[in-house]
């Protein structure tokens, strides 16, 4: 089984070959989960943003903030490099994992909106394999760093969003927004079976911090079960952060952690992914006039 929240299209054949070699290897189950976002989408609401300022409540105020700054994350997103962390491990009736395998992957996902669409590449250098026990079934999850696309403008009219109260964390008080499916609107997750997508709909709760907008949590689950396909529950939680980084003194909110459940009639896996030492670069071009030269 695999899940993927982005079908990233790789960046190139070496790692199309790494990514099925992987689905071989460590997925048994007849079947994978993945998260897409294609090139023809369904056609967006009226950005919350074109709304008189009078009539959005302070909630919806700071998901117009969050809008805004999603859209930066991805663009920040292809500036950095981070270590991940995942733990696989397979849940027990307790609650608690029966079996674990720890890998460690350099870590860097490139977004490009060149073509009118987002699309988001992810890409893993393995820094450390985890020991691989052939006789397991484990849960692949690549991509819920881009969980946020569920409040990314391409994906506004695919949900409905509603003030969820406020919450304090540490001192710090946080809106919450709950959101639910558009029934047959299109969904960043689904289910990939014998090569057919089955979007599976998401409903939860965002965090925002209300003045600056950024994202400190994210909650989604399955709205509803895709028995007939297997898939019993799915739940994912998501945490960000800010990341600062020097010369020029600026700060991103970047994910730091992402915990994934998934639940089929005979098995429960659990995965979590940790990101550190974060490491930001820029890329710089010379260009050579060489028909001057001698």
């Amino acid at each position: 089984m695999r899940i993927l929240h982005s079908t990233f299209p790789p960046a190139s054949a070496k790692h199309l070959f790494r990514n099925w070699a992987r689905l071989c290897v460590l997925a048994s189950a007849p079947f994978f989960f993945c998260t897409s976002l294609p090139a023809q989408t369904a056609n967006p609401a009226p950005p919350l943003a074109e709304a008189p300022p009078s009539t959005l409540s302070p909630a919806m105020e700071a998901l117009v903030r969050a809008r805004k700054l999603v859209e930066k994350y991805f663009e920040q997103a292809s500036n950095v490099v981070c270590t991940e962390n995942v733990t696989q491990a397979v849940v027990g009736k307790n609650g608690k994992p029966d079996y674990r395998e720890d890998s460690v992957f350099d870590y860097q996902m490139r977004a490009n909106a060149n073509s009118g669409s987002l699309k988001l590449v992810e890409s893993r250098d393995t820094r450390k394999a985890a020991f691989r026990d052939s006789a397991r079934s484990l849960l692949i999850t690549n991509g819920f760093t881009s969980m946020l696309l569920i409040i990314h403008p391409t994906y506004e009219a695919s949900y409905i969003f509603e003030p969820g109260g406020n919450e304090s964390v540490d001192g710090a008080t946080y809106v919450r927004i709950n959101f639910k499916p558009v029934l047959g609107a299109s969904s960043p997750a689904a289910m990939q079976l014998r090569g057919k997508n089955y979007p599976i709909p998401l409903s939860g709760t965002i965090w925002i911090e209300p003045q600056s907008g950024a994202v400190t949590k994210l909650l989604a689950v399955m709205d509803s079960s895709l028995s007939d396909l297997g898939l019993q529950a799915m739940r994912s939680e998501i945490h960000y952060s800010a990341i600062h980084f020097q010369d020029p003194d600026e700060s991103y909110w970047m994910p730091v952690s992402a915990v994934i459940d998934v639940e089929t009639l005979r098995q429960h896996w659990r995965n979590t992914h940790r990101f550190t030492g974060y490491k930001r670069f820029k890329a710089t071009i010379q260009v050579e006039n060489l028909e001057n030269k001698p």
